[in-house]
Protein backbone atom coordinates (compact mmCIF):
# COMPACT_ATOMS: atom_id res chain seq x y z
CA UNK A 1 0.00 0.00 0.00
CA UNK A 2 1.15 3.15 -0.72
CA UNK A 3 1.23 5.83 1.72
CA UNK A 4 0.27 9.53 1.20
CA UNK A 5 2.77 11.34 -0.82
CA UNK A 6 3.59 13.81 2.03
CA UNK A 7 4.15 12.31 5.33
CA UNK A 8 5.07 13.42 8.92
CA UNK A 9 8.55 12.69 10.52
CA UNK A 10 6.98 10.54 12.46
CA UNK A 11 5.03 8.48 9.68
CA UNK A 12 8.19 8.61 7.75
CA UNK A 13 9.42 6.54 10.71
CA UNK A 14 6.98 4.28 11.20
CA UNK A 15 7.32 3.47 7.52
CA UNK A 16 10.94 3.38 7.57
CA UNK A 17 11.08 0.87 10.51
CA UNK A 18 8.40 -1.30 9.05
CA UNK A 19 10.56 -2.43 7.03
CA UNK A 20 13.47 -3.54 9.26
CA UNK A 21 13.95 -7.50 9.59
CA UNK A 22 17.13 -8.97 11.35
CA UNK A 23 20.15 -9.36 9.20
CA UNK A 24 21.50 -13.45 9.32
CA UNK A 25 23.99 -14.01 11.58
CA UNK A 26 27.75 -15.18 11.85
CA UNK A 27 30.13 -17.05 14.10
CA UNK A 28 33.72 -14.52 14.27
CA UNK A 29 36.72 -14.10 16.39
CA UNK A 30 36.18 -12.12 19.55
CA UNK A 31 38.28 -9.56 19.10
CA UNK A 32 36.62 -9.10 15.26
CA UNK A 33 33.23 -8.93 17.53
CA UNK A 34 34.17 -5.22 18.52
CA UNK A 35 31.43 -3.00 17.59
CA UNK A 36 29.11 -5.57 16.45
CA UNK A 37 25.80 -6.73 17.80
CA UNK A 38 25.67 -9.74 19.71
CA UNK A 39 23.42 -12.31 18.68
CA UNK A 40 24.04 -14.97 21.59
CA UNK A 41 23.54 -14.34 25.32
CA UNK A 42 26.93 -14.80 26.87
CA UNK A 43 26.80 -16.53 30.18
CA UNK A 44 29.38 -16.80 33.31
CA UNK A 45 31.21 -19.87 33.02
CA UNK A 46 31.64 -19.96 36.62
CA UNK A 47 31.11 -17.57 39.66
CA UNK A 48 32.15 -14.35 40.03
CA UNK A 49 34.79 -13.83 41.64
CA UNK A 50 35.16 -17.67 41.49
CA UNK A 51 36.38 -17.67 44.51
CA UNK A 52 36.73 -15.70 47.80
CA UNK A 53 38.75 -13.08 46.55
CA UNK A 54 41.66 -11.19 48.69
CA UNK A 55 41.13 -7.10 47.99
CA UNK A 56 44.17 -5.59 49.55
CA UNK A 57 47.95 -6.62 50.33
CA UNK A 58 48.16 -7.14 54.05
CA UNK A 59 47.59 -10.27 56.00
CA UNK A 60 44.94 -12.71 56.73
CA UNK A 61 43.75 -13.76 59.35
CA UNK A 62 40.85 -15.56 61.47
CA UNK A 63 39.09 -12.57 62.88
CA UNK A 64 37.84 -14.79 65.97
CA UNK A 65 41.18 -14.35 67.37
CA UNK A 66 40.78 -10.40 67.06
CA UNK A 67 37.78 -10.61 68.72
CA UNK A 68 38.74 -12.40 71.55
CA UNK A 69 41.48 -9.67 72.24
CA UNK A 70 44.57 -10.91 69.90
CA UNK A 71 46.51 -7.75 68.44
CA UNK A 72 49.73 -9.91 67.46
CA UNK A 73 50.05 -12.35 64.72
CA UNK A 74 52.84 -14.58 63.87
CA UNK A 75 53.57 -15.02 59.98
CA UNK A 76 53.37 -18.38 58.63
CA UNK A 77 54.29 -17.64 55.51
CA UNK A 78 53.57 -15.82 52.22
CA UNK A 79 50.76 -16.42 49.44
CA UNK A 80 50.94 -14.25 45.92
CA UNK A 81 47.98 -14.23 43.58
CA UNK A 82 47.93 -17.12 41.62
CA UNK A 83 48.91 -19.73 43.92
CA UNK A 84 46.87 -21.92 45.00
CA UNK A 85 45.68 -21.45 49.40
CA UNK A 86 47.35 -23.16 52.20
CA UNK A 87 45.23 -23.16 54.80
CA UNK A 88 46.31 -21.33 58.01
CA UNK A 89 47.65 -24.56 60.30
CA UNK A 90 47.61 -21.98 63.52
CA UNK A 91 44.17 -20.20 64.55
CA UNK A 92 46.51 -17.18 66.14
CA UNK A 93 48.93 -16.87 63.31
CA UNK A 94 47.98 -15.25 59.74
CA UNK A 95 49.67 -15.20 56.18
CA UNK A 96 50.73 -12.47 54.50
CA UNK A 97 48.83 -12.12 51.63
CA UNK A 98 48.36 -10.20 48.19
CA UNK A 99 45.91 -8.58 45.81
CA UNK A 100 43.70 -11.48 43.63
CA UNK A 101 45.31 -14.29 45.77
CA UNK A 102 42.39 -16.95 46.83
CA UNK A 103 41.67 -16.69 50.43
CA UNK A 104 43.21 -19.32 52.57
CA UNK A 105 41.18 -21.99 54.53
CA UNK A 106 41.61 -21.16 58.03
CA UNK A 107 41.20 -17.42 57.27
CA UNK A 108 38.13 -14.95 56.71
CA UNK A 109 39.75 -11.51 57.26
CA UNK A 110 42.34 -9.45 55.51
CA UNK A 111 43.65 -6.24 57.59
CA UNK A 112 45.94 -4.04 54.83
CA UNK A 113 49.61 -3.38 55.04
CA UNK A 114 49.03 0.01 55.91
CA UNK A 115 47.10 -1.20 59.59
CA UNK A 116 49.45 -2.94 60.55
CA UNK A 117 53.43 -2.95 61.82
CA UNK A 118 55.45 -5.96 60.94
CA UNK A 119 58.79 -6.86 62.90
CA UNK A 120 61.39 -8.96 62.05
CA UNK A 121 62.77 -11.30 64.06
CA UNK A 122 65.77 -14.26 64.14
CA UNK A 123 63.55 -16.86 63.17
CA UNK A 124 59.68 -15.17 62.46
CA UNK A 125 57.71 -11.75 61.10
CA UNK A 126 55.20 -10.88 63.70
CA UNK A 127 52.69 -8.35 62.48
CA UNK A 128 51.27 -6.16 64.75
CA UNK A 129 47.08 -4.81 64.13
CA UNK A 130 47.83 -0.72 64.53
CA UNK A 131 44.01 -0.76 63.10
CA UNK A 132 41.56 -3.40 63.93
CA UNK A 133 39.38 -4.98 61.79
CA UNK A 134 35.76 -4.40 62.31
CA UNK A 135 34.02 -7.87 61.15
CA UNK A 136 35.20 -11.30 59.52
CA UNK A 137 34.88 -10.93 56.04
CA UNK A 138 36.81 -7.14 56.11
CA UNK A 139 38.61 -6.31 52.32
CA UNK A 140 37.54 -10.48 51.31
CA UNK A 141 35.90 -10.17 47.85
CA UNK A 142 33.18 -13.32 48.17
CA UNK A 143 32.80 -15.82 45.49
CA UNK A 144 29.42 -15.60 43.40
CA UNK A 145 29.34 -11.83 44.98
CA UNK A 146 28.95 -9.99 41.76
CA UNK A 147 27.58 -13.37 39.37
CA UNK A 148 26.56 -16.79 39.84
CA UNK A 149 27.58 -19.21 36.93
CA UNK A 150 24.93 -19.47 34.29
CA UNK A 151 23.90 -15.62 35.15
CA UNK A 152 23.81 -13.61 31.40
CA UNK A 153 26.23 -11.32 31.08
CA UNK A 154 25.86 -9.64 28.07
CA UNK A 155 22.56 -10.46 26.32
CA UNK A 156 21.52 -10.86 23.01
CA UNK A 157 21.28 -7.19 20.68
CA UNK A 158 24.53 -6.24 22.98
CA UNK A 159 26.60 -3.47 21.02
CA UNK A 160 30.16 -4.87 21.68
CA UNK A 161 32.66 -2.33 22.91
CA UNK A 162 35.40 -2.69 24.79
CA UNK A 163 34.82 -3.94 28.52
CA UNK A 164 31.80 -6.60 26.56
CA UNK A 165 35.20 -8.10 24.77
CA UNK A 166 37.18 -7.98 28.10
CA UNK A 167 34.03 -10.04 29.36
CA UNK A 168 33.97 -12.52 26.74
CA UNK A 169 37.60 -13.12 27.51
CA UNK A 170 36.83 -13.71 31.01
CA UNK A 171 34.55 -16.29 30.18
CA UNK A 172 36.19 -17.83 27.38
CA UNK A 173 33.76 -16.81 24.57
CA UNK A 174 37.05 -16.90 21.75
CA UNK A 175 34.04 -16.42 19.21
CA UNK A 176 31.20 -14.71 19.13
CA UNK A 177 27.52 -14.92 17.19
CA UNK A 178 26.77 -11.42 15.96
CA UNK A 179 24.52 -9.89 13.10
CA UNK A 180 26.41 -9.60 9.51
CA UNK A 181 27.25 -5.97 8.77
CA UNK A 182 24.40 -4.47 6.59
CA UNK A 183 25.75 -3.94 3.04
CA UNK A 184 25.05 -0.55 1.82
CA UNK A 185 25.52 0.80 -1.71
CA UNK A 186 26.43 4.70 -1.39
CA UNK A 187 25.29 6.11 -4.69
CA UNK A 188 26.16 10.22 -6.04
CA UNK A 189 24.12 11.43 -8.72
CA UNK A 190 24.36 14.52 -10.86
CA UNK A 191 26.20 15.87 -13.81
CA UNK A 192 28.14 18.47 -11.64
CA UNK A 193 29.78 15.94 -9.66
CA UNK A 194 33.55 14.79 -9.91
CA UNK A 195 35.93 12.93 -7.79
CA UNK A 196 37.64 14.22 -4.81
CA UNK A 197 41.34 13.93 -6.69
CA UNK A 198 40.18 16.01 -9.02
CA UNK A 199 40.35 19.55 -9.51
CA UNK A 200 36.54 21.00 -10.60
CA UNK A 201 35.77 23.31 -12.85
CA UNK A 202 34.00 26.61 -11.41
CA UNK A 203 30.85 25.38 -12.36
CA UNK A 204 31.36 21.95 -10.19
CA UNK A 205 32.06 20.22 -6.68
CA UNK A 206 33.64 17.32 -5.44
CA UNK A 207 31.20 14.67 -4.18
CA UNK A 208 31.38 14.83 -0.65
CA UNK A 209 28.13 13.55 -0.08
CA UNK A 210 28.89 9.95 -0.40
CA UNK A 211 31.68 10.00 1.02
CA UNK A 212 30.42 11.26 4.15
CA UNK A 213 27.50 8.44 3.81
CA UNK A 214 30.05 5.88 3.55
CA UNK A 215 31.55 6.78 6.62
CA UNK A 216 28.78 7.37 8.58
CA UNK A 217 28.00 4.00 7.13
CA UNK A 218 30.75 2.06 8.48
CA UNK A 219 30.40 3.76 12.55
CA UNK A 220 26.78 2.09 12.29
CA UNK A 221 28.39 -1.58 11.87
CA UNK A 222 27.68 -1.16 8.01
CA UNK A 223 29.96 -1.57 5.22
CA UNK A 224 29.47 0.79 2.07
CA UNK A 225 30.72 0.81 -1.48
CA UNK A 226 30.38 3.78 -3.33
CA UNK A 227 28.90 4.30 -6.80
CA UNK A 228 28.13 7.39 -9.27
CA UNK A 229 25.45 7.98 -11.80
CA UNK A 230 25.37 10.88 -13.93
CA UNK A 231 21.99 12.52 -14.77
CA UNK A 232 20.48 10.13 -16.89
CA UNK A 233 17.81 8.39 -17.13
CA UNK A 234 19.08 4.92 -18.80
CA UNK A 235 21.78 4.74 -16.97
CA UNK A 236 20.08 4.96 -14.00
CA UNK A 237 17.43 1.73 -14.89
CA UNK A 238 20.88 -0.06 -16.02
CA UNK A 239 22.92 0.23 -13.00
CA UNK A 240 20.19 0.63 -10.58
CA UNK A 241 19.11 -3.47 -10.57
CA UNK A 242 22.48 -4.61 -9.50
CA UNK A 243 22.36 -2.67 -6.59
CA UNK A 244 19.24 -3.89 -5.23
CA UNK A 245 20.01 -7.74 -5.78
CA UNK A 246 23.65 -7.05 -3.98
CA UNK A 247 22.86 -4.48 -1.34
CA UNK A 248 20.74 -4.65 1.71
CA UNK A 249 20.10 -0.56 1.54
CA UNK A 250 20.90 1.89 -1.28
CA UNK A 251 21.64 5.08 -0.40
CA UNK A 252 21.56 7.96 -2.92
CA UNK A 253 22.30 11.63 -2.24
CA UNK A 254 20.69 13.63 -4.96
CA UNK A 255 17.92 13.80 -8.19
CA UNK A 256 14.33 13.31 -6.24
CA UNK A 257 13.30 16.96 -5.94
CA UNK A 258 10.98 18.08 -9.05
CA UNK A 259 14.05 19.77 -11.23
CA UNK A 260 14.28 18.47 -14.80
CA UNK A 261 16.98 16.34 -14.20
CA UNK A 262 15.82 14.71 -11.31
CA UNK A 263 14.88 11.14 -12.56
CA UNK A 264 15.61 9.04 -9.50
CA UNK A 265 11.97 8.16 -8.48
CA UNK A 266 11.19 7.73 -12.20
CA UNK A 267 14.14 5.14 -12.47
CA UNK A 268 13.79 3.61 -9.15
CA UNK A 269 9.90 3.14 -10.51
CA UNK A 270 10.91 1.31 -13.80
CA UNK A 271 13.24 -0.65 -11.80
CA UNK A 272 10.48 -2.18 -9.25
CA UNK A 273 11.08 -0.46 -6.50
CA UNK A 274 7.94 0.46 -4.76
CA UNK A 275 7.65 4.21 -3.18
CA UNK A 276 6.69 4.11 0.20
CA UNK A 277 6.54 7.70 0.41
CA UNK A 278 7.91 10.95 -1.13
CA UNK A 279 8.00 13.98 0.53
CA UNK A 280 8.15 14.80 4.60
CA UNK A 281 7.23 17.81 6.56
CA UNK A 282 10.32 18.52 7.40
CA UNK A 283 13.17 21.53 7.03
CA UNK A 284 15.72 20.72 5.76
CA UNK A 285 15.45 17.21 3.60
CA UNK A 286 11.36 17.69 2.90
CA UNK A 287 11.82 16.04 -0.96
CA UNK A 288 12.80 12.44 1.01
CA UNK A 289 12.15 9.29 -1.46
CA UNK A 290 11.69 5.84 0.24
CA UNK A 291 10.97 2.47 -0.91
CA UNK A 292 11.56 -1.32 -0.79
CA UNK A 293 12.40 -3.56 -4.13
CA UNK A 294 10.26 -6.55 -3.81
CA UNK A 295 13.85 -8.70 -3.10
CA UNK A 296 13.91 -6.76 0.04
CA UNK A 297 16.19 -4.14 -0.42
CA UNK A 298 15.59 -0.35 1.06
CA UNK A 299 16.44 2.89 -1.25
CA UNK A 300 17.12 5.66 0.92
CA UNK A 301 16.63 8.55 -1.48
CA UNK A 302 18.53 11.70 0.13
CA UNK A 303 17.96 15.02 -0.93
CA UNK A 304 21.49 16.26 -2.27
CA UNK A 305 22.07 19.36 -0.41
CA UNK A 306 24.90 18.09 1.78
CA UNK A 307 23.06 19.13 5.03
CA UNK A 308 19.71 17.90 4.25
CA UNK A 309 21.77 14.74 3.11
CA UNK A 310 23.44 14.86 6.53
CA UNK A 311 20.74 15.12 8.57
CA UNK A 312 18.13 12.64 6.93
CA UNK A 313 20.83 9.82 7.20
CA UNK A 314 20.94 10.51 11.08
CA UNK A 315 17.36 11.23 11.43
CA UNK A 316 16.24 7.87 9.31
CA UNK A 317 18.99 6.26 7.46
CA UNK A 318 21.39 4.94 10.94
CA UNK A 319 18.46 3.85 12.87
CA UNK A 320 17.21 1.82 10.49
CA UNK A 321 20.83 0.40 9.94
CA UNK A 322 21.17 -0.25 13.59
CA UNK A 323 17.52 -1.59 13.83
CA UNK A 324 18.60 -4.56 11.27
CA UNK A 325 21.45 -6.04 13.01
CA UNK A 326 19.63 -6.79 16.44
CA UNK A 327 17.53 -9.99 17.25
CA UNK A 328 14.27 -8.00 17.39
CA UNK A 329 14.38 -4.50 15.41
CA UNK A 330 13.14 -2.24 17.41
CA UNK A 331 13.56 2.02 17.67
CA UNK A 332 16.61 3.18 19.61
CA UNK A 333 15.13 5.08 22.67
CA UNK A 334 15.13 8.76 22.25
CA UNK A 335 18.08 10.80 23.75
CA UNK A 336 16.98 14.47 25.04
CA UNK A 337 18.52 18.01 25.55
CA UNK A 338 17.84 21.60 27.17
CA UNK A 339 17.48 24.22 24.05
CA UNK A 340 19.50 27.02 25.70
CA UNK A 341 18.31 29.75 23.87
CA UNK A 342 15.00 31.15 22.70
CA UNK A 343 14.45 29.81 18.84
CA UNK A 344 11.49 30.85 16.59
CA UNK A 345 10.76 28.93 13.27
CA UNK A 346 6.72 29.34 11.66
CA UNK A 347 6.71 27.26 9.16
CA UNK A 348 4.36 24.09 10.59
CA UNK A 349 6.44 21.47 9.44
CA UNK A 350 9.11 19.50 11.83
CA UNK A 351 12.69 21.32 11.86
CA UNK A 352 15.88 20.07 12.19
CA UNK A 353 17.91 22.57 14.12
CA UNK A 354 21.54 22.02 14.08
CA UNK A 355 23.23 22.29 17.87
CA UNK A 356 25.67 22.05 19.90
CA UNK A 357 26.09 20.24 22.82
CA UNK A 358 27.90 21.40 26.40
CA UNK A 359 27.37 18.99 29.27
CA UNK A 360 26.85 21.00 32.72
CA UNK A 361 28.17 20.74 36.18
CA UNK A 362 24.31 19.86 37.24
CA UNK A 363 23.72 17.05 34.41
CA UNK A 364 22.06 18.84 31.77
CA UNK A 365 23.28 18.92 28.43
CA UNK A 366 22.46 22.01 26.93
CA UNK A 367 21.85 22.55 23.10
CA UNK A 368 23.07 25.78 21.80
CA UNK A 369 21.63 26.58 17.87
CA UNK A 370 24.21 26.77 15.32
CA UNK A 371 24.18 29.28 12.52
CA UNK A 372 23.62 27.53 9.36
CA UNK A 373 23.19 29.31 5.16
CA UNK A 374 20.99 26.88 4.27
CA UNK A 375 21.41 23.23 3.60
CA UNK A 376 24.40 23.78 1.00
CA UNK A 377 26.33 24.93 3.96
CA UNK A 378 28.56 21.78 4.58
CA UNK A 379 30.89 24.12 6.97
CA UNK A 380 27.80 24.02 9.01
CA UNK A 381 28.12 20.80 10.59
CA UNK A 382 31.87 21.54 12.09
CA UNK A 383 30.98 23.22 14.97
CA UNK A 384 27.79 21.08 15.38
CA UNK A 385 27.35 17.76 17.85
CA UNK A 386 23.52 16.90 16.43
CA UNK A 387 20.64 18.45 16.01
CA UNK A 388 17.25 19.22 17.66
CA UNK A 389 14.03 17.73 16.33
CA UNK A 390 11.08 20.95 16.47
CA UNK A 391 7.73 19.73 16.52
CA UNK A 392 5.45 21.24 14.29
CA UNK A 393 3.03 21.92 16.62
CA UNK A 394 4.91 24.89 17.65
CA UNK A 395 6.26 27.94 16.71
CA UNK A 396 7.90 29.35 19.85
CA UNK A 397 10.33 27.60 21.99
CA UNK A 398 11.50 29.05 24.61
CA UNK A 399 15.31 28.57 26.31
CA UNK A 400 14.36 25.33 28.76
CA UNK A 401 12.42 23.68 26.00
CA UNK A 402 13.39 19.86 26.35
CA UNK A 403 13.32 18.51 22.53
CA UNK A 404 14.51 15.08 21.16
CA UNK A 405 18.44 15.74 20.10
CA UNK A 406 19.74 13.41 17.43
CA UNK A 407 23.75 13.40 17.87
CA UNK A 408 25.95 12.64 15.17
CA UNK A 409 29.29 13.88 17.23
CA UNK A 410 30.44 12.23 20.80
Amino acid sequence: MILPLMLSVEEATRSILATARPLPSETVPFLAALGRVLRQDVTADRDFPPFDRVAMDGIALNYSAVAAGQIRFVIEKTQFAGQAPAPLTDPAAAIEIMTGAALPPGTDAVVRYEDILIEEAADSRVATLQVLPNASGQNVHRRASDRQQGDVLLPAGTLLGSAEVAVAATVGATDLLVAKRPKVAVVSTGDELVEIGEQPLPHQIRRSNSYMLAAAVQQAGGTAEIFHFNDDFDALCSGLPALLRDYDAVLLSGGVSKGKADFLPAALHEVGVEQLFHEVQQRPGKPFWFGQHPAGAVVFALPGNPVSTFVNYYRYAQPWLRAVQLPTPVPAPAAYAVLATEVTFRPRITHFLLVSLESTADGRVLAHPERAHGSGDLASLLPSDGFLELPAEQELFPAGTVLPVWRFRY
